[in-house]
């Protein structure tokens, strides 16, 4: 008998269905893992050996894959891995063998207002605390690696100043970088949101004076934006991923030419603290399907997917294999489309666009909810003239999905507050633009309320797809950014700062530019580069003040708007109600 989530806490019920749960010996077998192939932690968690299972499937064909994406959230989510995990389930529901891949969560959204991308209600995956707080270790492993690079940078710096040409070469071996210190790239990465830590000062004398660092200014990002994590989350195996580390750019000397990791002769040291962490991690769905989590990074501010990996063997091994793209698909989406998919190669056969009733209201004139105060009275009411204003927002990344050239399918993820008049309303305009649309009750039902989702799901993966990329890495990246931000985001054109062109110029003289990425930086909390506008808005321009290069990743990245790469910690952060029974060494509290 499982809990209702009408009445329990997310919490409760992913610890009473933990009781329940197969070992991940047992998870595997169903899945056809062998046991060789499974390096588990503990009896309900584990790293799956991905290079022995693609070289014993190398030659099998992939399941279906399926992409979960969404409408422009509320602050509060709107329920895509809830719905990956619910469509899984629903999946299974209909005896099909399926499995999802999701991002390790962040301690900082985890600690903060949005929870730890769990699911919810019947529809989560679990060991939930396990899974919320530290894991496997990999994010842990991404902010070694990243902050031993920025620890051989500044300790070079400082010795660069200090000893001259002879000494230094005869102390370290290495001839002078000549490292630029007003144009270092990199900063330090924790995984919380701190805004305090955004600009801060290092290397300030102490007791040891000029041993004690170079001075200079400095800052710390999420670890999940970190370039570590964007290259785990690319990368097609340990040599690929090695690779990369050494071309990630710490600096520029004072000609303007990069330094690197391979410069620093730190990339090795760093691959070191990934070994383990390039395995996937395998858990279960409530109802015992298989999750995959890999990798970590957000979508506003980085490539939102998780590993190309995760995505290889669960289409080796599953009949139907889900993958969750971070926030809406003018972001998630669009970087699945046009950067994970080619990066392995993979096509999708359909694509998942999550909608509630809540956040078509926002879109459509009501008062925006904010997390941790009760949702205004038009939330709680009928209002279909609400629902029918906000389905432009709906209807638009219904048409990314579609220039893509694969077929979308509307998610109404239900909550107990929607009437049926305001989901006919969805229902209708979703219709008339020519997706299919499913109700799915999966946050109160778990698989059984999702059958009507997965059978739309299954419908869709027969269509023929004419996927193709959005635009050609030969064109010039100004371009590029130009076509993103006309065709996915609704602009009329793009306004670039004087930094960001001279950027953009310098990039594209570089020798790789045609094998460099777009990943766009944006808010997720509107089309536009403004998060208080909702709807679809027209007449606007992109606005891009900077541009940074990810030389490992190979990404160039645009950053629009007053977006930053460390986000704050709220006035009522969700770390105030997680706390620990110490009489039987549960956690509580974490949703």
């Amino acid at each position: 008998m499982v809990l209702d989530p009408k009445k329990h806490a997310d919490w409760e019920i992913a610890q009473d269905a933990e009781t329940r749960m197969k070992t991940v010996q047992q998870l595997g077998r169903d899945m056809g893992l062998l046991d060789k192939e499974l390096l588990p932690y503990g009896h309900v968690m584990g790293k799956v050996d991905y290079r022995a299972v693609l070289e014993r499937l190398g030659d099998k064909p992939n399941g279906k894959y399926v992409d979960v994406t969404a409408i422009t959230p509320t602050p509060l989510g709107e329920g895509k891995s809830t719905t990956t995990i619910g469509l899984v389930q629903g999946l299974g529901r209909r005896n099909k063998r399926a499995s999802a891949a999701i991002r390790q969560p962040s301690g900082g959204p985890t600690m903060g207002v949005k929870g730890s991308a769990a699911g919810g209600g019947l529809s989560q995956c679990i060991p939930l605390t396990q899974y919320s707080l530290g894991f496997t270790g990999d994010i842990n492993a991404v902010m070694n690696a990243h902050n031993l690079a920025m620890v051989a940078l500044t300790s070079r710096m400082q010795h660069e100043r200090n000893y001259n040409d002879e000494k230094l070469l005869k102390l370290s071996g290495m001839p002078r970088l000549n490292i630029d210190p007003t144009n270092v790239n990199m900063g330090w990465v924790m995984d919380f949101c701190c805004q305090s830590l955004r600009n801060i000062i290092i290397g300030m004398d102490g007791t040891n004076g000029r041993s004690d660092g170079f001075m200079m200014r400095s800052r710390f990002d999420i670890a999940v934006s970190s370039e570590v994590m964007a290259i785990l989350a690319i990368a097609k195996d340990l040599k690929d991923l090695r690779q990369r580390m050494g071309k990630i750019i710490v600096a520029y000397d004072r000609d303007g030419k990069p330094v690197t990791t391979a410069d620093l002769e730190v990339d090795g040291a760093m691959t070191a603290w990934m070994v383990e962490a390039i395995n996937p991690n395998l858990i279960q769905t409530i109802e015992g399907q298989p999750v995959f989590v890999h990798a970590g990074p957000f979508a506003n501010i980085a490539i939102g997917q998780s590993s190309v990996i995760a995505d290889r063997i669960g289409l080796k091994l599953n009949e139907y294999h889900v993958t969750e793209s971070g926030f809406g698909a003018d972001i998630g989406y669009e970087k699945f489309w046009n950067l994970k998919c080619h990066y392995s190669g993979l096509t999708p056969d359909a694509a998942v666009v999550v909608a509630t009733v809540r956040a078509l209201k926002s879109h459509g004139g009501a008062p925006v909810p904010v997390p941790g105060r009760p949702l205004p009275e038009e939330y709680r009411t009928e209002n279909v003239g609400f629902v029918e204003a906000g389905c432009c927002n709906l209807l638009h990344h219904i048409n990314t999905v579609k220039r893509s050239g694969v077929s979308p399918v509307v998610c109404i993820n239900a909550f107990v507050t929607d009437t049926k008049a305001e989901i006919a309303k969805v229902r209708e305009l979703c219709e008339a633009a020519g997706a299919r649309v499913a109700l799915s009750t999966h946050w109160e039902h778990g698989g059984e309320g999702a059958l009507e989702l997965a059978d739309a799901v299954m419908d869709a993966c027969n269509d023929k797809t004419e996927f193709k990329p959005l635009y050609s890495w030969d064109m010039p990246f100004k371009e590029r950014i130009e076509l993103v931000a006309r065709e996915v985001y609704g602009a009329d054109g793009v306004d670039f700062s004087a930094e960001a062109s001279r950027k953009l110029a310098d990039i594209q003289k570089r020798d790789d530019a045609n094998e460099l990425g777009l990943c766009m930086v944006k808010t997720h909390l509107s089309l536009s580069d403004d998060p208080g506008v909702k709807g679809a808005p027209k007449g606007w321009k992109l606005r891009i003040r900077d541009v940074l290069t990810f030389g490992g990743a190979g990404f160039v990245v645009p950053v629009s708007g007053s977006i930053t790469l460390m986000p704050g910690t709220g006035s009522n952060p969700s770390f105030r109600r997680v706390d620990v029974d110490v009489d039987t060494g549960r956690v509580k509290g974490i949703f």
